[in-house]
């Protein structure tokens, strides 16, 4: 892929303390008997709340695998680090999709050679044509 191979990451984000806030509110909320943690089902009812999307199976088992042994579930820090991942890598999605999108000039859904060179001579116009023809492949 042209990121990982150009050795592109995602920035480091960090929450407005308003949503921060508000990633506390949810927590409480779905730690309805107040254990101080999230259990796998409360959690998916968290990812609801601020993703809009229930997590799988899959996606559930790697988190709660991640939880400390010595707990019954998500800690409120544990809880926040996750969601912070989570967010960081919806942005760091939408980025790639709009940059992909600036690239498909004419909305194919992918892209050609042609494509890439028009967006090469754009951004970079003194790169060398075998670099684009590199990534290309």
């Amino acid at each position: 892929m042209f990121f990982s191979d150009v050795g592109a990451r995602p920035r480091t984000w960090e929450a407005s303390p308003s949503e921060h806030k508000k990633w506390v509110e949810v927590f409480k909320a779905c730690d309805e008997d107040n254990k101080g943690y999230l259990s796998r089902e409360d959690f998916k009812v968290a990812v609801v709340m601020l993703f809009g999307y229930k997590p799988s199976k899959i996606e559930a088992n790697a988190v709660m695998s991640s939880v400390n042994p010595n707990t019954s579930g998500l800690t409120l820090e544990e809880f926040l680090n996750i969601i912070r991942k989570k967010k960081e890598a919806q942005i760091y999605r939408n980025e790639i999709r709009h940059i992909f999108t600036a690239f498909d000039r004419h909305y194919r859904g992918y892209l050609t050679l042609e494509d890439f060179q028009k967006a090469f001579k754009q951004v970079a116009p003194k790169l060398p044509e075998r670099i684009a023809l590199e990534v290309f492949r």
